[in-house]
């Protein structure tokens, strides 16, 4: 597990994404229902095979079929409802679901995305949503976090949303945004970074191991279309 000093404000993001990366996998799966080292994760954590990227607009990989923003309702770390459909709507939004303590695949994603929103223009980045799900409600509290995100977009124009529920709420979440289900207490959970654009829909989705440049460049691509 990531320590709260190693996470500190005061560390820069490329150092985060260095120290996230030497850490041992959380055990993420993929949108293709496969787990970071191949395994086959069978269940609810099956799901339809995303494109090769390369072959469309977008440097992620590409979404055979466009996904509507999802409809979901869960506490954010300021202890609010948040609509999820309603508060981002025609935003460029960046849905991801992990959990706090995860040591690898959560920072290391985070980190990314906040590498990205520094190296695109500002305005871009100010109104660029990227909201956080933790599949482990039990033990992520808002304010924890709320904690936890704060060490990432410390010094950019847009705050990282975190949201928590009951168990079951999460689970809906993650079906309504057609993710696998977490497993194994929420330790073994989707590494996919979905990215929505202003006509309300993910056309494109990152997997763990994508680049911040990745995610730059497809933020402005949404943000032409």
């Amino acid at each position: 597990m990531l320590s709260r000093t190693l996470l500190g404000r005061s560390l820069p993001a490329l150092t985060l994404l260095a120290i996230a990366i030497s850490l041992t996998g959380c055990g993420g799966t993929d949108d293709s229902g496969h787990g970071e080292h191949g395994a086959e994760v069978s269940g609810s954590a099956a799901a339809e095979v995303s494109s090769s990227a390369g072959e469309g607009p977008f440097a992620g990989r590409e979404l055979p079929d466009p996904r509507p923003r999802p409809e979901f309702v869960l506490t954010s770390q300021d202890g609010a409802v948040f609509d999820f459909a309603a508060q981002t709507a025609g935003q460029p939004t960046l849905l991801f679901f992990g959990y706090a303590n995860c040591p690898d695949v959560c920072p290391t994603t985070m980190a990314d995305v906040a590498i990205a929103l520094r190296s695109v223009p500002e305005d871009l980045a100010a109104r660029t949503r990227v909201v956080f799900v933790t599949t482990d409600p039990a033990r992520d509290t808002p304010e924890f976090l709320g904690e936890y995100l704060a060490r990432f977009d410390g010094d950019l124009p847009t705050r990282f949303v975190g949201l928590t529920g009951s168990q079951a709420d999460v689970e809906a979440a993650q079906t309504a945004a057609e993710v696998p289900l977490a497993e194994g207490e929420g330790t073994m959970h989707a590494t996919s970074l979905l990215l929505y654009g202003a006509d309300d829909t993910a056309q494109v989705m990152f997997s763990a191991g994508g680049t911040a440049q990745e995610i730059a460049e497809d933020l402005q691509v949404v943000a032409r279309s």
